[in-house]
């Protein structure tokens, strides 16, 4: 089954050429890419989100498996659902998944199962993926959309995922998709953001999920962040860094109700 695209023309470029002319631009080279356990990336329209994806996608030396676990927007499906088996589709062409990690992770998780519909109309996957396309044509990815914030269920699937990947894909970068805190002050969601990234960049799982919590920070991929950090950890991570914050108010100029956007790598 393949996953046609439902953002493109309109949170990205929806023409191959325009696409890749912005990608280009968004995807400045990098003196040195480096290898990756984990990152975080927005998922905006790339009009506002793209300088900060393209920091962190261009820092990146994008391996041949990603695995993307994204926020669910739409309510729809099971709350750990993976996209089971056949392409993605971008202006950029096709993208195949990787059904071996995707039985892999099945077997090892039972929290996780298949399920198309969380998928269908979520854009919160597919704004990542013509980085990753830009980056390394061959790439294969896995997409795992969550809506939970069980933090013992997210914890055990980061764990999961993790012993997988060091048995079988020891390369894989995993990707968290995520804004951060939604329609405040400019002032505010500093503050929120801030807090909320300082957790994530100590490789704070519990903390972030803390923060967030009383903060009442609206970072929509809170759960898959959390996931991330314990799979990276699962895989000896060590250190985070944060590579670029903005908002949509660096855009528009409109201070008064903006969205936050980090660009994290996790080694």
């Amino acid at each position: 089954m393949d996953r046609l695209p439902i953002a493109s023309g309109s949170f990205y470029p929806g023409n191959k050429e325009e696409l890749v002319s912005v990608l280009k631009t968004l995807m400045a080279d990098s003196p040195e890419k480096q290898k990756a356990l984990g990152a975080i990336s927005p998922h905006a329209g790339y009009i506002y989100s793209g300088g900060v994806m393209g920091s962190v996608f261009s820092r990146i030396e994008v391996p041949d498996t990603v695995v993307i676990l994204a926020p669910n927007h739409t309510g729809s499906g099971a709350p750990y659902s993976i996209w089971p088996e056949g392409r993605w589709i971008t202006p950029l062409g096709e993208t195949s998944t990787d059904e071996e990690l995707v039985n892999e992770i099945l077997n090892s998780c039972e929290l996780i199962e298949k399920n198309e519909s969380a998928h269908t109309n979520e854009h919160s996957a597919e704004v990542i993926l013509p980085f990753l396309q830009y980056s390394n044509p061959q790439v294969k990815i896995v997409v795992i959309v969550i809506r939970s914030n069980n933090f013992e269920d997210l914890s055990t699937i980061g764990k999961s995922i993790g012993d997988v990947l060091k048995t079988i894909r020891p390369g894989a970068l995993v990707v968290a998709s995520s804004d951060m805190t939604h329609y405040e002050s400019q002032q505010s969601v500093n503050k929120k953001d801030k807090s909320a990234i300082a957790e994530i960049v100590a490789l704070r799982e519990e903390g972030l999920h803390r923060v967030v919590r009383e903060l009442d920070v609206t970072m929509c991929g809170v759960s898959p962040a959390i996931s991330m950090l314990v799979c990276s950890k699962q895989r000896a991570a060590t250190k985070a860094e944060l590579i670029r914050y903005e908002t949509s108010g660096d855009v528009t100029g409109d201070y008064d109700h903006v969205v936050g956007y980090a660009g994290v790598i996790v080694e």
